[in-house]
């Protein structure tokens, strides 16, 4: 993420060997980490499976998936690299066709390995293992057309050029860390408060909540290389209008998707609930009409974040980042839990989210006001010559 941006914001101002240097240093960057991973999959398989809690029982079914999924952990992060990268290439499409098709491939092939062929565990993270080939082989087409702006050259690693992708990409970061961190807070509060069914009530606001998540996350990757582009351009009213646009339209899609939920809720349910347990409904119903609420903030947020990424304040992106994502929504779940309330648990992802949403418009118009000073400053001076 950190690399596309500076990409996007470098494309329409400088020369080709630039921005091949960005993606260069990027891809560097990203061998390093997929060689520390690659290491973890060969010589520390069993002691990071058992680190992760699994008991005997299930030790080498976790152990297969997990040594081969680290082991295929380079294709993963060149897979994620270059779809950033083609996003802010003008190939969104392509982008996307890829995701899409890889994901595609590991349904089916998910199927075909475990069932069929029998080889269970083993066959399903084969199955994962296989899609960011798919995804990079359909990806391929861009650099074969000769309409791909980047590619690897013959460069040194840059400090600086590294630095400034990684204080740029910490946003994205700190939000996919901090969700992990999340679940581990709701699942151990949760099963002290209602035990294993407060745990199967859980999952099912859990899952429901990545599927709504993505909308929003989406939202915000789609507007991202626009707003690069514009502020390498130093246009500010395409990115006061695109921010407009992208606000708006996040909290039309949050409001109704809400109201579906809301209305849906007892369907929603049910559709995890095939035992028709009723104390497991009644406080999954409960979690989905309190939970839910965070949906017109978390799509605000995530598009501030972005903003100030573009803008070149990465660390008010990573600040926004963490406040949302684990600053605020760990401390107030333990707070629910010391006041044993089942109820402020569900509260605590809207209440971090609202507050993070008010601090992240603070910060905004602050920003705003100051550039309409700088501005007026600037008109002043000009006058004056």
């Amino acid at each position: 993420m950190g690399g596309g941006s500076i990409f996007s914001m470098l494309y329409c101002r400088t020369e080709r060997s630039e921005t091949d240097k960005i993606f260069t240093n990027a891809f560097l960057s990203m061998l390093v980490i997929a060689a520390a991973f690659e290491t973890a999959g060969i010589f520390f398989s069993g002691q990071v499976t058992h680190l992760l809690g699994a008991d005997s029982s299930i030790f080498a079914l976790s152990h297969d998936y997990l040594k081969t999924i680290l082991l295929f952990s380079p294709a993963f992060l060149l897979s994620n690299l270059i779809v950033c990268f083609l996003r802010n290439d003008c190939a969104p499409k392509l982008a996307m066709l890829a995701v899409l098709s890889g994901s595609a491939a590991n349904v089916v092939l998910d199927y075909v390995f475990i069932f069929p062929l029998g080889m269970g565990m083993k066959g399903a993270a084969l199955a994962t293992c296989i899609a960011p080939f798919v995804s990079l082989a359909i990806m391929s087409i861009h650099f074969f057309t000769g309409w791909n702006a980047f590619t690897l050259r013959p460069v040194l690693p840059s400090r600086r050029i590294i630095g400034g992708i990684i204080s740029l990409g910490l946003h994205s970061f700190f939000t996919e860390v901090s969700g992990g961190l999340v679940i581990f807070a709701f699942n151990f509060v949760i099963y002290r408060l209602m035990g294993n069914t407060g745990i199967a009530a859980y999952g099912v606001i859990a899952n429901i909540g990545i599927v709504f998540t993505s909308v929003f996350v989406g939202l915000a990757s789609g507007v991202q290389p626009l707003m690069c582009r514009y502020h390498g351009r130093r246009d500010t009213t395409a990115i006061g209008y695109l921010m407009r646009l992208a606000v708006i339209t996040s909290i039309i899609m949050a409001v109704l998707a809400y109201l579906l939920l809301f209305t849906h809720r007892a369907l929603v349910v049910g559709v995890f609930n095939s035992s028709g347990d009723a104390e497991m409904r009644s406080i999954a119903e409960n979690g989905l009409r309190i939970y839910f609420l965070y949906m017109p903030f978390m799509g605000v947020n995530a598009i501030l974040s972005v903003y100030f990424s573009s803008e070149e304040k990465p660390h008010t992106a990573q600040v926004i980042s963490l406040l949302r994502g684990a600053l605020l929504v760990i401390p107030a779940v333990f707070l629910a839990y010391i006041l044993r309330s089942i109820g402020l648990v569900w509260l605590a992802v809207p209440a971090s989210e609202l507050i993070t949403t008010v601090t992240a418009v603070c910060i905004y118009c602050v920003m705003q006001r100051r550039k309409q000073e700088q501005g007026s400053a600037l008109s002043f001076r000009l006058q004056e010559n």
